[in-house]
């Protein structure tokens, strides 16, 4: 949802933006919300990879950066690395589908200043920049929670028995998470499963993500098998 009108006009808006990302989709939620922000169409530079990133930042050095971690010819975490090195005050927000401790943690590491999950609605990816342009630090809530709990020191526990597997499974995996992962064992790419169940790449990558957080597995080929090993897949 977009927001229906500008939300900072009062907030001093550097430029230009480099915003690297791959799915047009999500391109133009950005540009919709950039614009809302104040930023006028020539102070925004558009990326779909790394390469194009670097191009472009040879001809335009650039005052804010929205980049994304999982691009066609590599990993965003090289590109904010190398942002950082050159800039240490640049405003650098992660806009990524990826939800793991693991993947904030090291964007954090090579320089990020924020990061927020694109399945976030429009008015909190533009809260973000927001805080982004005022000196913040946006972490997303769901992806905070996660972290300052696995800082806190974890209660004593009763040895309790485990539910079996499939059980567990089962009960956390949403009807439409069961749907992506039958199509990923059939060996689909996320972006063909986003045409074939008429979503955007990037809510596939959201429900993939999941699955695997869920699955506690790291890939493809290690979450269907274990799905098969379990009964979810037939």
């Amino acid at each position: 949802m977009s927001p229906s009108a500008p939300i900072a006009t009062e907030l001093s808006l550097p430029a230009p933006v480099l915003i690297v990302e791959d799915d047009n989709l999500v391109q133009h939620r950005l540009d919709l919300i950039l614009q809302q922000l104040g930023y006028t169409p020539d102070a925004l530079i558009f990326a779909a990879n790394l390469a194009d990133a670097r191009a472009r930042l040879a001809e335009h050095p650039v005052a804010l950066a929205l980049v994304d971690l999982g691009l066609p010819d590599g990993n965003g975490l090289d590109l904010i690395a190398e942002l950082s090195a050159a800039d240490p005050s640049l405003g650098i927000l992660v806009i990524s589908a990826w939800s793991t401790e693991d993947a904030i943690l090291a964007a954090l590491r090579a320089g990020a200043t924020g990061y927020v999950l694109k399945e976030r609605e429009d008015v909190e990816v533009a809260l973000s920049i927001r805080s982004v342009l005022r000196g913040g630090a946006p972490i997303d809530p769901f992806m905070a929670r996660r972290i300052i709990a696995e800082l806190q020191p974890a209660p004593p526990q009763a040895v309790v028995t485990p539910p079996e597997p499939s059980q567990t499974a089962n009960s956390t995996l949403t009807t439409r998470e069961q749907e992506i992962l039958q199509l990923v064992a059939d060996g689909l790419t996320n972006r063909e499963i986003a045409e074939k169940l008429e979503l955007s790449r990037f809510t596939v990558e959201c429900h993939v993500k999941h699955i695997y957080r869920k699955l506690a597995v790291s890939s493809r080929t290690r979450a269907v098998v274990k799905a098969r090993s379990q009964g979810l897949l037939s």
